[in-house]
């Protein structure tokens, strides 16, 4: 089997939101022992960004499976301990997003696996900004071949 999702998927979802938290708590907690005492706009610009950063996490990061795997005429999705595999055929769209980052891959399936009816992983880091993957390009050509063989 080949990793199609990227190894940076745990440090996404679970590392950088927590960094980022604590460096809004730092900048708090520096407003708020200040000599002077904080001025509004220095507690309400913090509140909002960890308000915004929470939207956009959920928008772009927070619905990644944690591992995408190839494993031939299927792919193994896991996500939370959980697993499921999904067969090529079943895959009725690829959309592939390198412009947002993480870069995003989104599977339409036509029947429902147990992550709903998409599942969203976030492509292997490339060197070259905004460049076509190979891995990605390589598993829209085998879904692509797949639909053929099944119709």
């Amino acid at each position: 089997m080949q990793r199609i999702s990227s190894r940076m998927t745990v440090f996404y979802k679970r590392v950088f939101p927590f960094v980022m938290l604590g460096f809004v708590m730092i900048f708090i907690a520096i407003t708020l022992f200040a000599d002077k005492g904080p001025p509004l706009p220095a507690i309400l610009f913090p509140i909002a960004f960890v308000a915004f950063g929470y939207f956009i996490m959920k928008k772009l990061v927070f619905d990644l499976v944690d591992e995408a795997w190839d494993a031939g005429d299927a792919l193994i999705i896991r996500n939370k301990g959980q697993e499921d595999r999904i067969p090529l055929s079943a895959v009725m769209n690829v959309n592939y997003s390198p412009l947002v980052n993480p870069p995003r891959v989104t599977l339409t399936l036509r029947t429902p696996s147990m992550f709903g009816d998409t599942v969203t992983f976030a492509a292997p880091v490339q060197f070259v900004p905004f460049a076509s993957s190979p891995v990605i390009d390589e598993l829209i050509r085998r879904v692509d071949d797949a639909r053929r063989r099944a119709r």
